[in-house]
């Protein structure tokens, strides 16, 4: 009988879809790439097939689950499979670079950004930079990487320093530092690639996902704002709101193989808005979701149930 099968390395992220996958009555089957083999002579099930690799998945001890996640998805395609979130958008999930390098063709803004590969590469590049900047693994998620460097004297001080945190994959990116004119930044969900909902992220105690608000690098510190006494949930669902480029996110979407995505954006004290993260395996928040009424795990439930289906 065909199924859904979703491809992951994070079983805490999949519990809440494998749910909403048990209330609507689908047949599923959890496909974990901690490890595992394929026989490219056999033919993989019917189905459909979603994949949710992580590029942070190194940091939970699944140091090749994407490359062997993009061999099993070269495998389905062969065999033309449906694939949702294919081999091409498991490349955007990987790596920032190809990220913006995507974002960048559908004419969406993005932070000025340069790609550097060895410590004095890094340090050369930090010259390019006149005022703030961040650095960032090349394949993040988690934060990783993430600091907000105001010198150039800083940043020398951290690469050779012991706390230096490599990239996974040796690029590390620098890019200039957007502050926003209230901490926050904007995550956009896309469902079946369309937009379905935007989220707006408290930033004020800092985010691990947010470049724009690393706040401590080294004996440099960037200060946190005051708390309010009844503050705001970290994460809020926005009504009525309008994305900028909309048309332009969904064109991204569907050129490079992605149906489920979050998008992160930020706007700086201009008005500028620039997008800065794409989340291939993207997560919901279930208290900002109860409050709103709209739940994206179910969506992609309901999607993957109509595509079996057909």
């Amino acid at each position: 009988m065909p199924k859904i099968y979703v491809i992951h390395e994070n079983s805490e992220w999949t519990a809440p879809l494998f749910q909403r996958f048990e209330e609507l009555g689908l047949p599923y089957e959890d496909w974990h790439m901690s490890k595992g083999y394929i026989d490219l002579t056999q033919a993989p099930p019917e189905g459909v097939f979603y994949n949710r690799m992580s590029a942070s998945s190194h940091t939970r001890g699944h140091r090749y689950a994407p490359e062997y996640t993009s061999a099993v998805l070269s495998w389905l395609e062969s065999y033309g499979r449906k694939v949702f979130n294919n081999s091409q958008a498991l490349q955007l999930e990987i790596s920032k670079v190809n990220q913006y390098s995507a974002l960048k063709a559908f004419d969406i803004p993005v932070p000025r950004t340069i790609a550097a590969y060895g410590k004095d590469e890094l340090l050369k590049a930090s010259a390019h930079f006149d005022g703030p900047f961040i650095t960032k693994h090349n394949r993040a998620g988690k934060g990783l990487g993430v600091q907000l460097f105001q010198t150039k004297a800083a940043i020398g001080t951290y690469v050779n320093g012991n706390t230096f945190d490599e990239s996974i994959d040796g690029i590390t990116l620098l890019q200039d530092y957007i502050e926003a004119p209230e901490p926050y930044i904007v995550r956009c969900e896309f469902i079946g690639g369309k937009f379905l909902y935007a989220v707006k992220v408290d930033t004020s105690e800092g985010f691990e996902l947010c470049p724009a608000d690393a706040c401590q690098i080294g004996d440099q510190f960037c200060p946190i704002a005051d708390q309010p006494q009844e503050p705001e949930p970290k994460f809020k669902i926005l009504e009525n709101f309008t994305l900028p480029y909309q048309s332009n996110f969904e064109a991204f979407l569907k050129a490079n193989g992605i149906t489920f995505a979050g998008i992160e954006i930020i706007t700086d004290k201009s008005g500028n808005v620039f997008a800065y993260d794409v989340n291939t395996n993207t997560n919901y928040n279930r208290e900002a979701e109860e409050k709103a009424g709209i739940f994206g795990m179910k969506a992609i439930a309901e999607f993957l149930g109509k595509e079996l289906n057909q």
